[in-house]
């Protein structure tokens, strides 16, 4: 029998509803991304939350060297060349004037809003609200938050640790996290004696680490900015620069000038792949901008894999006809293993499947091959188009097979580039948050401070959520970010903080997941990025981040911070593991929190690269992290050789009657951030619960455009239901439709997942609509 969980069961659906739908407007979806309203967005929002002055103090100093990280994307800045006055997009400065804002949620805001009333709430609306001036404490039983002190908020944790034991205990931290608090935050918890570090990387870049550390001997990107802007040829796969990381157009657009080719494969036409207005320029400012994609690639969500297979087939026929002309033989020989069984499944290929699943046609295929088989340089870009559907691992290993093919590791413009969307989700791995640390990691840890860290492999997100459903999570604590909104199966992960004994949120602002949790629940206000961190017996104090392409580099500080009660996040660690471990702990917490050179200095003898740290850090633009395939063309595997691989070829099917969704981003929003209702470069506006359906799909289900739905996803038996969606006829790929996380993200059930990395299927729901009939659905 089918199984039914709705979301609005546990009020989730209310907190969507306080848009009224009947506001949403509908455009054409714009052909360019940036350009003057772009400025023009990024200067009023900035005026809107904080003023003339703090927005011009931090804007201008916004990932220039010695300034402050964007606290947004991770897109790297130029090492080589001189930075330009304004190095920072639109959705940075967003994301900069929601940290800046001076709206303030004091313990008189707490009073007036009891959690009843709270639950209602839009994401959106909370975090409007402002910055959070006091640490706050709710009990069970209690109506509202209560302000407390911050010796009773770390006295209280300690106790709640103490109760417990450490498997029992979960430390979350989202990619907002600096190099140095994410070092603190790991020794804490690995001192406490568990490995239960989830992080958002689990719900994002987890299948592209796991694809790539067993082929080419590290998970991250093998390239630098300069490969990129003098790439011969650049795939940007599942992803949307102009909305996510808007600063990839202008080294896109870099690589174009200097003769290369970009091929875009997605599912949308996103505004950011057809052209960008360079606000920098006059061009841009009031041209009709540059072109970004040379070729376009409408694919089906889930098809990718079978489009790397059928290019690795034509390469290798290419290679056939002409020996020599294609693959690199003395790099495939000298460098790799499996080629021989890589070449023998690839020598046959059924193309009435490959365009089955990816929608596209042969003859667009091979022209991508061609242009594949005349480049002496390729880089693949993707990001989280690819990483989270059943087969992503196996899809990334496909880029993989690409690039060892034609030898592109190691050489100048070439390279795997997976574009990581947070500023620093890329730092916190390094720094040890992860729920599976290497042995030689741990070694160099407890040597380092005498602990003995756990062996045994914790919690990631997905398992974590099912910990807590089972009541088998006494303490959680989430260093920044939004789990109750980040993860799936949203009833199930809300219903699991509930249960937990005690929650603790570090943040900046109100979120969902201070408003479902657990039975006690603590908010400890802390410093923003763009803050200035000088409460310290030796001065103001500076932290650094590691952006996608391996460069680690400080971050500072300038703004005064919206209150005197709030305290920088390695502070709040190093506080509290002194409440939980009490004065005699082996490790030096104190120091740490006093002077975050000593934290360096710990880190550069137990994180691999980070030697001499501190002397590096000080340097103009930082430094560049270790990179074997890069630098040497070594691959750090167990045979020392990269790694072809073969599988058998997947991808989504969905039952009858029913199509593929993919969740997304609006231009109005970082994560489970949102700066405002509008997704401008789509057309949408007023609403968010939306799905966008291709214009012949949507006749056959037999509704009108802009039709009121109920959306209904099936999985492992089991459907679950999301109220109130407005269908929008919208050029996305056929069978495929699209809407807006979080609010989808009750459609994914927890066992959707990627295999191997265990990250959540939000690429991969398949699901159909019934006519919403304004009756609750365990009504109707």
């Amino acid at each position: 029998m089918t199984k039914v969980r709705d979301e609005s069961v546990r009020g989730h659906a209310a907190q969507f509803q306080d848009i009224d739908e009947d506001s949403l407007q509908v455009s054409e979806p714009k052909t360019h991304a940036a350009g003057l309203k772009a400025v023009e967005v990024s200067f009023a929002r900035g005026m809107a939350q904080g003023g003339l002055s703090r927005t011009v103090r931090s804007m201008y100093r916004v990932n220039q060297s010695q300034g402050v990280d964007c606290p947004g994307c991770a897109w790297p800045e130029p090492t080589e060349t001189k930075r330009k006055p304004v190095e920072f997009c639109e959705n940075g400065a967003k994301a900069l004037a929601e940290e800046s804002t001076t709206r303030i949620v004091t313990p008189q805001w707490w009073a007036e809003h009891p959690i009843a009333e709270l639950e209602t709430k839009t994401e959106y609306w909370l975090g409007q609200s402002g910055r959070i001036t006091h640490p706050m404490m709710i009990r069970a039983g209690e109506t509202h938050y209560r302000p407390i002190s911050w010796t009773e908020a770390f006295e209280t944790i300690g106790e709640h640790v103490r109760a417990t034991t450490p498997e029992r205990c979960m430390f979350y931290t989202s990619g907002r996290t600096a190099n140095e608090t994410a070092f603190l935050y790991q020794l804490l918890a690995r001192s406490l004696g568990t490995n239960n570090l989830p992080d958002c990387s689990n719900m994002c870049h987890e299948s592209s680490g796991t694809a790539l550390n067993p082929t080419i001997g590290i998970g991250k990107g093998t390239v630098s900015l300069k490969d990129i802007e003098h790439s011969e040829l650049i795939f940007v796969v599942g992803q949307n620069p102009g909305t996510n990381h808007p600063r990839m157009l202008g080294s896109l657009a870099e690589a174009r000038k200097n003769g290369g080719k970009v091929v875009s494969v997605n599912p949308l036409p996103e505004a950011g792949l057809l052209r960008f207005k360079d606000p920098q320029t006059a061009k841009g400012m009031l041209g009709d901008g540059e072109r970004i994609s040379d070729e376009f690639l409408q694919i089906k969500v889930g098809g990718d894999q079978a489009l790397f297979q059928a290019l690795g087939h034509l390469l290798l026929r290419k290679e056939q006809e002409h020996p020599g002309s294609v693959v690199d033989r003395e790099f495939v020989e000298s460098k790799t293993r499996g080629f021989a069984e890589y070449a023998q499944v690839r020598a046959t290929l059924d193309w009435t499947e490959i365009e089955r699943a990816t929608g596209l046609q042969r003859e667009e295929i091979e022209h991508i091959a061609d242009l594949m088989a005349a480049s002496k340089a390729t880089i693949f870009c993707w990001a989280l188009g690819l990483t989270q559907q059943p087969h992503s691992v196996d899809t990334i290993k496909e880029i993989v097979n690409l690039l060892l093919l034609q030898g592109n590791f190691g050489k100048p413009g070439a390279g795997a580039c997976p574009v990581r969307g947070h500023s620093n989700v890329q730092g916190d791995r390094t720094f040890g948050i992860w729920e599976k640390p290497t042995e030689p990691f741990l070694a160099r840890l407890d040597a380092e401070f005498g602990i003995r860290s756990p062996r045994a492999h914790g919690y990631d997100s997905t398992h974590g959520m099912s910990a807590m459903d089972a009541g088998d999570v006494d303490v959680f604590v989430s260093m920044g970010g939004n789990l109750a909104a980040a993860n799936s199966d949203t009833a199930v992960m809300e219903a699991g903080l509930k249960r937990t004994g005690l929650t603790v949120h570090i943040s900046t602002k109100p979120n969902r997941s201070h408003v479902v949790h657990g039975e006690t629940s603590i908010i400890l206000p802390t410093l923003g990025r763009s803050d200035r961190d000088d409460k310290h017996p030796g001065g103001a104090q500076f932290l650094s981040v590691e952006n996608s392409m391996s460069v680690v580099s400080s971050t500072r500080g300038r703004l005064e911070p919206v209150s005197d009660h709030l305290l920088a996040e390695p502070v709040i660690i190093a506080r509290m593991a002194q409440a939980i471990f009490g004065p005699d702990h082996v490790v030096d917490w104190q120091s740490m929190a006093e002077d975050y050179d000593v934290i360096r200095d710990h880190a550069s003898r137990v994180v691999e690269g980070t030697e001499d740290f501190n002397r590096r850090i000080r340097g103009k633009l930082g430094f560049v992290l270790p990179n074997p395939p890069r630098d040497h063309r070594s691959f750090a595997t167990a045979d020392g050789r990269a790694g072809f691989t073969v599988r058998a070829l997947e991808y989504l099917t969905p039952p009858p009657g029913h199509l593929v969704l993919q969740t997304m981003r609006s231009h109005d929003q970082y994560n489970t951030t949102f700066y405002g209702l509008d997704d401008r470069y789509r057309g949408i506006s007023g609403g968010r619960r939306v799905i966008l359906i291709h214009p012949e799909d949507l006749a056959e289900t037999g509704f009108e455009d802009r039709a009121l739905v109920d959306v209904i996803s099936v999985f492992q038996g089991e459907e679950r239901r999301a109220q109130r969606f407005h269908l929008v006829a919208y050029p996305t790929a056929r069978g495929c439709v699209a809407a807006y996380y979080p609010e989808a993200n009750a459609l994914t059930h927890r066992n959707l997942v990627a295999r191997e990395s265990n990250t959540p299927g939000f690429k991969a729901m398949m699901v159909r609509f019934q006519a919403h009939n304004g009756i609750p659905a365990e009504e109707s």
